[in-house]
């Protein structure tokens, strides 16, 4: 690059200048290609001829310098060069020789190497010929052996062969028959293995359908086995708990047999088998299309509801089925490789679980019968139970269940109904005799009317009929079928729901037939009495029931009986028992009305004051003592209080309106001695009874006998020598307290002091009668001034 200014230096220096610009270019070994050029283009090519040759003229100079300085060297370098050209010739005449013997001792050799080259050629052609048939032979061998392995039903050896051919042969057969051959057979024979294991496959499918109820009985069998083992643990720490004081803790350890529950074995062996073998003919998305397609199709068909049965046989066998299918199903999900997908299993178990939700629907509004309902709810719970083990959800099934616990109960209140309907039908109501220990302990022992620890003496008389026992039984099956049919899945807090159709039970279906026996008036006054005495039993009944409801619903003893929560039912039955007692009472005062009659015949104006009690009174007395006796034996004190109470009370009210009553015009003080009379000896019978009964201990305010002080009172009054205190406060609050006005007013002025008979008011006066004459007519005056 910096050559090409300098170079234009020279040349636009005149000659001189381009003739040592020339030289020292040549003296370098440079171009001299633009120098030229340039000469040229400006027209001086004589100028550059010129100094060319004076630039030769120099150069021969010193080329003849150099020679004549180097003259002797050169001499004895061409001396030199001659000797080693006449050493060239003979060497030349030494290898022409040499050559001529050479090529005559080849000659044969050649002809030998010509062989030798053709013997090569040969075993070429042979190699390659053996190594065809090589390639031939294994690839002939190979088919052979897939031909066996397809015989033996050896499929995936058979495929790897096919592959192994395929890949490792196909593209090397040197034959093109051979290799054409070889590529037409070999998707022949994969879809001749491809068709083997679909029909074994689908052998398998008829098999596993037959297979699935076996497999669905045995599981859900295994489940019914553990729920059993459940139940009799928790009844053992029951027993363990009630047994416990209260500071005793008790701990156990139960060693079980913790080896994984075994099912019924079944195989699948072919699934697997057509799945990998479908894998390696690179269709698996076709097989596990094929394989969801056909079971959910087998599903369907083992859904549908038999029509030539009832539900209740073939329910069984259908939950069976399904339980087995979902179980085959989940295996596969685990163990086949990816033949199903969660999403799959989990579709067609809602699937099937929204058909068979949609068919307990259907059957259990159809059911008429408790105990029909309860056996397919608990093949149900069973068939939730064994599922859910293998992780399907069975929150529809509990909610079927859930819903249809109305219906049950209602079927169940109904049978209870039409039992209890004939027991208290069917019943005597006369006291049960028991004559056996063994009827002893079935019918007081096992409900509790008893201590446990006592064993009376035999024939014992019960102080109830034979419906209580009966009864007692019915409720007892009652809180045992509710329980067992809300005790499902996880559901374990039910305690409330089975007290709340307990209550039902006992109000709308026993206490309801209780008040139908009352109000029918079919019963005698016995029979009635022993009814009181059975209700009151049933309504202490009520602990027991509800300790039972959780004992079985698991909550502790303790726990329940510090419950608030009790039964509506015992404050129903209560009633019911105040509502018998009111019965017994009328009873008893429509049987005191009958005697009470004889009251007509009673002399209301005798001449002579009576030694004797009228004989009403004796009839009444006579009743008064079987009534106190039974009811004594058959009813609580309580009621026993009220009864008698009531029939006192009654005979009071009697004798009161019999005097009020237009029956009698008028009455003298000798008929009122007699009805004094009266009342004296059934007021000895009424303090002899209330004390000799027992009821003195009570702590009653009123006495048998002060529910005659009506009746008393006014007797006292009409025989008193000075009738006008009643009109004192005082006295009148002290003597009279329970006298009304207005009835003393009707009373008085019906009552004569003396009969009218002949001569009477002449003969049987006297000074005393006199004066409670006056005091009864002043008494009757300020009556009527009151009034």
């Amino acid at each position: 690059m910096t050559a090409q200014p300098k170079k234009r230096s020279v040349l636009e220096s005149g000659d001189g200048g381009l003739g040592l610009g020339l030289a020292a270019f040549i003296a370098n070994g440079e171009d001299l290609g633009p120098i030229i050029r340039h000469a040229f283009e400006s027209s001086k090519p004589e100028a550059l001829m010129q100094n060319l040759r004076s630039i030769v003229k120099k150069k021969e100079v010193e080329i003849e310098e150099l020679c004549r300085l180097h003259y002797e060297d050169f001499i004895l370098a061409v001396d030199e060069l001659r000797g080693v050209l006449v050493d060239a010739d003979e060497l030349k005449s030494m290898l022409t020789g040499e050559n001529i013997h050479l090529q005559e001792v080849s000659t044969a050799l050649l002809l030998k190497l010509d062989e030798l080259f053709e013997l090569y050629s040969v075993k070429k052609n042979i190699g390659e010929a053996i190594t065809t048939l090589k390639i031939c032979v294994k690839v002939t061998s190979l088919f052979m052996a897939c031909n066996g392995y397809i015989a033996e039903a050896k499929f995936h050896p058979a495929l790897k062969t096919l592959d192994l051919i395929e890949k490792g042969y196909l593209q090397n057969i040197p034959l093109k028959l051979l290799k054409k051959m070889v590529q037409k057979h070999i998707p022949l024979l994969k879809m001749h293995i491809e068709k083997k294991v679909c029909s074994e496959f689908n052998d398998w499918l008829v098999h596993i359908r037959k297979m699935a109820k076996q497999i669905g009985q045995v599981s859900i069998g295994q489940a019914s086995l553990a729920r059993q083992k459940d139940e009799e643990m928790r009844s053992r720490q029951k027993e363990a708990g009630a047994s416990a004081r209260p500071d005793e803790h008790m701990y156990t350890l139960e060693v079980e047999n913790t080896d994984e529950e075994s099912v019924l074995d079944f195989d699948l062996t072919p699934v697997y088998r057509a799945h990998h073998i479908h894998i390696r003919l690179g269709i698996g998305d076709k097989f596990r299309d094929y394989y969801y397609k056909n079971r959910l199709m087998q599903l369907n068909l083992d859904m549908q509801i038999s029509t030539s049965q009832p539900f209740l046989e073939s329910h069984q066998p259908l939950l069976a089925q399904v339980a087995g299918f979902f179980i085959v199903e989940q295996r596969v999900l685990r163990t086949a490789n990816g033949l199903l997908s969660e999403g799959q299993v989990e579709a067609t178990w809602e699937t099937a679980l929204a058909k068979i939700t949609s068919i307990l629907e259907d059957q259990f509004s159809r059911m008429s019968t408790a105990s029909h309902l309860l056996l397919v709810k608990d093949y149900v719970t069973l068939l939730g139970t064994t599922v859910n083990k293998y992780g399907y959800q069975i929150t529809q099934l509990i909610r079927v269940i859930e819903k249809s616990k109305d219906k049950y109960h209602q079927l169940l209140l109904a049978e209870c109904r039409k039992q209890i309907d004939d027991i208290l039908a069917n019943d005597s109501y006369e006291q049960m005799i028991i004559r056996k220990e063994y009827e002893y302990n079935m019918n007081v022992t096992a409900f509790h009317f008893e201590p446990d620890d006592v064993v009376p003496d035999f024939p014992y008389m019960a102080p109830f009929s034979s419906s209580v026992p009966d009864v007692c039984r019915i409720v007892r099956s009652f809180i045992e079928d509710s329980v067992s049919y809300l005790s499902y899945g996880d559901n374990m807090n039910f305690y409330d729901v089975v007290r709340g159709y307990l209550d039902r039970l006992l109000i709308e279906v026993l206490n309801d037939n209780l008040l139908n026996m009352i109000y029918a008036r079919s019963l005698a006054m016995s029979q009635m009495m022993q009814l009181a005495g059975n209700i009151s039993i049933l309504e202490q009944a009520c602990d027991m029931y509800l300790l039972l409801c959780a004992q079985l619903c698991g909550i502790p003893k303790r726990i329940a009986q510090r419950s608030h929560s009790g039964l509506t039912a015992r404050a129903v039955l209560k009633a019911s028992q105040n509502a018998a007692y009111n019965a017994l009472i009328n009873l008893a005062n429509f049987k005191i009305d009958e005697f009470m009659v004889l009251l007509d015949n009673v002399d209301w104006i005798v001449e002579e004051a009576p030694d004797n009690p009228n004989d009403y009174m004796n009839e009444v007395l006579i009743y008064l003592e079987t009534l106190v006796s039974t009811a004594q034996e058959i009813l609580p004190p309580e009621a026993l209080y009220k009864v008698v109470s009531g029939a006192m009370s009654h005979i009071s009210d009697s004798i009161m309106t019999t005097l009020l009553n237009d029956g009698v015009k008028r009455f003298t003080a000798n008929a009122v001695e007699g009805i004094d009379i009266d009342l004296k000896l059934l007021e000895a019978f009424a303090e002899e009874k209330f004390h000799s009964t027992g009821l003195s201990n009570l702590g009653k305010e009123t006495t048998f006998s002060d529910c005659l002080v009506e009746i008393r009172q006014l007797v006292n009054l009409l025989l008193s020598s000075q009738p006008e205190n009643f009109m004192n406060p005082v006295i009148r609050m002290r003597n009279y307290g329970s006298l009304d006005y207005k009835k003393v007013a009707i009373v008085c002025d019906k009552y004569k002091d003396f009969a009218d008979g002949l001569f009477g008011s002449l003969s049987n006066r006297n000074t005393k009668q006199n004066a409670r004459k006056k005091s009864m007519d002043v008494l009757k005056r300020r009556l009527k001034d009151f009034s």
